[in-house]
Parts: structure tokens; C-alpha cells; sequence
């Protein structure tokens, strides 16, 4: 017997069976575990150190207003960051120098009020050690790889939520971003970062 001549009812039971055992055959998608956090802006603090007068001294600050997402996906060991930084809250912990790198010859912060970065995280060894991004400060964009030494996530006692954070670094050349005030005073254009970053998990 074939199937062109198998009674009609039969024919029905077989081809049906045959459609059930083909579900079960096919291959069942994989979802990746996507994990998303807000960035918690009062322990998110982006901070600098740059020269004074060519060896002189040392400025220090900190921009006091962040906000952005970073994404984990924990299965393919990748993840996102965005973040945005108010520059009006730089804080040198001195007023009239807050005053003054709030001007046109250095941040020029009327024209240019944020600052951004966005990148891609490195993972080794199932954890985080580097970020590969772009800055975008002063309205330029300059690609800035940012080195993260310290990474940790626990179950947060007071959110009562999964949260992660770091410590890391990074370094630039302020004059790559058209803040070359002091350059021929002697001024020393290179800027180290340091920064310190939590972030809440949100629902997926």
C-alpha cells in the first residue's frame, strides 16, 4: 500500500503524525540572558586629574550628574554602555574654577551642555575588563578605550535588587577635544580618569 492508495482516514492519522514528530525534531531557539541596568547617579562619578602648569600641581574634579543603561548578556559574554554626563556639574571643588572650565576656551558648556560615551564591553574570564567606545566631549567624538580593574554584582540590601558596579580607568588628551587652554604656558594636555560607576537591575 502507498500513499495514493491508503484509505483517506488513514492518510489523515499518518500525514498528522507525521507534522507532531517533525515539532519535536526541529531545533528550539536559544534566547540569550540580557540583563539591563539603570545607572544609579549617586554612586556614578566620572573623575579626572589634569596638570597645572606643566608639573606644578594637579587639578582634580568630578562631574556630579550622570545617567545611562549598560546591558550584560550573560550567555554570549558581551554588553552595551551608554552613558551621558551633565558637564554643567563639574566640580572641582572650588567655585570659581567650576566658574571658569565652564567657559568657551574650555568646555564651552552653553554650547556643548552634555557629554557622551557609548561602548562595547570585552569580557575575560566571565567578567567585564574593558570597555571599547567612543567619547563624544566639546561636540567631538574621539574613540576611548576604558580599562576596568574592579567589577562586582550582588543583591542589593537596600533596592532589594541585582546590582553591579565598577572601578576603572581610562586616559586622553584634552587637546584631541579642542581644550588646549594653558598649551603654550607649559600646560600638560594629557588627563587621567578614573571612574566609579553602580547600576540597578531593571526588568527585561
Amino acid at each position: 500500500m502507498n500513499l495514493q492508495t491508503m484509505p483517506r482516514e488513514l492518510k489523515s492519522l499518518l500525514l498528522n503524525s507525521l507534522a507532531c514528530v517533525s515539532l519535536f525534531l526541529m531545533p528550539v531557539p536559544v534566547f540569550s540572558k540580557v540583563e539591563r541596568y539603570l545607572i544609579d547617579p549617586d554612586h556614578t562619578y566620572p573623575s579626572f586629574e589634569a596638570d597645572h602648569l606643566g608639573g606644578l600641581s594637579k587639578w582634580r574634579g568630578k562631574i556630579n550628574a550622570t545617567e545611562g543603561v549598560v546591558t550584560i548578556d550573560t550567555d554570549n559574554l558581551t554588553g552595551t554602555v551608554e552613558i551621558t554626563m551633565d558637564m554643567n556639574t563639574l566640580d572641582f571643588g572650588h567655585e570659581e574654577m567650576n566658574q571658569r572650565a565652564r567657559k568657551r576656551d574650555l568646555f564651552h558648556v552653553k554650547k556643548f551642555p552634555y557629554a557622551f560615551y557609548s561602548g562595547t564591553l570585552i569580557f575575560e574570564d566571565k567578567a567585564p575588563k574593558e570597555i571599547s567606545g567612543v567619547l563624544t566631549l566639546r561636540g567631538v567624538s574621539k574613540p576611548l578605550d576604558i580599562s576596568i580593574e574592579e567589577y562586582k554584582c550582588i543583591f542589593h540590601p537596600i533596592r532589594l535588587k541585582r546590582a553591579c558596579g565598577a572601578d576603572a580607568y581610562a586616559s586622553l588628551r584634552r587637546d584631541d577635544y579642542g581644550i588646549d587652554y594653558g598649551k603654550i604656558l607649559g600646560f600638560k594636555m594629557d588627563v587621567d580618569l578614573r571612574i566609579s560607576i553602580e547600576g540597578i537591575r531593571t526588568r527585561n
